[in-house]
């Protein structure tokens, strides 16, 4: 079993700040890229943000230079700060990540079941 749980969510008025951390547990080998997405009701999931093994990262313009991606692969964890939040960044925000479960396998895509980001004044 390989679980993403996510946390950190919750509400904060405009201009405040959280802090996203999801951890993976279970039957880990390796994990490649982890990234955050995010999803407004009525909204396509949009990428807000991807780290790469070797710690490269992308941002959805809208988060640039207010968003921030990270990862502790020692606590198998990706972590996405938050600054100067806009109540258009209200959304459920989950965690993926490709994980290799056994060496001798291929990387497969998992998801966590999502925390709630409300940016409300």
């Amino acid at each position: 079993q390989v679980q993403l749980v996510e946390s950190g969510g919750g509400v904060v008025q405009p201009g405040g700040s959280l802090t996203l951390s999801c951890a993976a547990s279970g039957t880990i080998a390796s994990i490649n890229d982890m990234a955050w997405y995010r999803q407004a009701p009525g909204k396509r999931r949009e990428l807000v943000a991807r780290i790469t093994e070797t710690f490269s990262t992308e941002y959805l313009d809208t988060v640039k230079g207010r968003f921030s991606i990270s990862r502790d692969n020692a606590k198998n964890t990706v972590i996405l700060q938050m600054n100067s939040l806009k109540p258009e960044d209200t959304a459920v925000y989950y965690c993926t990540a490709k994980i290799l479960r056994h060496w001798n396998l291929d990387y497969g895509s998992y998801w966590g079941q999502g925390t709630q980001v409300t940016v409300s004044s």
